[in-house]
């Protein structure tokens, strides 16, 4: 089926500037992936420009295969053990106080790479004194103490995204469980952790299941939370159903901060990682 022709609200400027460039050799200088280029996002050239990117680490295959997702999924690589280490010194290059990791999921680890995650956030807080870390994990599983290894490395937000409505769940995210997803921010909140989650809109849902998710993460005390719109990867992935407005991307915001969340992007083109760095 042919992917439905983009409003103009979701058209950006191809990545072509020395900034986006710089970046690019970075990670390719340091044997790193962004999920910026490996999931397609649409603010690669904003943020490249600004001299900044979300680190993919792990490896850039994913043992899952959400139909939503445009990152390769397969039988992973073997651990790399020195991505931590260089990742900070591309943080260093880059400059950057501000550092958001997310990784692929890696089902074929027994703590689900949480030890890596947190490595990583313990020679960041030590090598770079002021930097401020945001990861955005999967849901091990369920493995509660992959998850207090990460919490114990104290990133400054731990961010685990919802994804899509919880009735969809079963057919988007096969391999998640929505139940998971809400405990896991819940025991992170406990933790005394800024807690962050997202989903993206239009694959489907009503206008009351995007209610619903939302009431959902504030049950379990999530405090930020990013809206965006699905933007379909390829003709094999899961079928787009609508785009929203900017209008309704506005409208649903100002619900979020009426329901007690405490930072909010909602637009078209918001991910997970969208203007983190504003907030802190």
């Amino acid at each position: 089926m042919q992917i439905k022709r983009k409003p103009p609200w979701l058209r950006v400027p191809l990545p072509n500037s020395e900034a986006f460039k710089h970046v690019k050799r970075l990670l390719k200088q340091y044997q790193l992936h962004s999920v910026c280029q490996e999931a397609k996002c649409p603010n690669i050239t904003e943020c490249f420009h600004s001299g900044t990117a979300t680190f993919l680490i792990l490896g850039d295959i994913c043992t899952r295969n959400c139909r939503y997702c445009n990152v390769k999924h397969g039988k992973p690589l073997t651990l790399d053990q020195d991505e931590p280490a260089r990742l900070v010194e591309a943080v260093k290059a880059l400059g950057l106080k501000y550092v958001v990791i997310t990784s692929v999921t890696r089902d074929d680890l027994s703590d689900g790479g949480a030890t890596i995650f947190a490595e990583c956030i313990q020679r960041l807080h030590k090598e770079i004194p002021g930097a401020r870390v945001e990861v955005l994990i999967p849901d091990f599983r369920g493995n509660w103490q992959a998850l207090d290894s990460v919490l114990c490395a104290k990133p400054e937000v731990l961010n685990h995204n919802i994804e899509v409505v919880k009735d969809l769940f079963p057919q988007i995210r096969p391999q998640g469980d929505y139940e998971i997803s809400l405990e896991l921010l819940k025991r992170a909140r406990q933790a005394g952790l800024v807690t962050k989650s997202g989903f993206m809109i239009g694959v489907g849902e009503s206008w009351d299941q995007i209610l619903e998710v939302m009431q959902d993460l504030r049950k379990v005390n999530c405090q930020r939370l990013t809206i965006g719109q699905y933007l379909q990867p390829t003709k094999e992935h899961w079928l787009l159903e609508r785009y929203y407005t900017p209008e309704e991307f506005d409208q649903l915001k100002k619900i979020a901060y009426d329901m007690g969340f405490v930072f909010v992007e909602s637009g078209p083109l918001v991910r997970s990682s969208y203007h983190a760095a504003l907030k802190d």
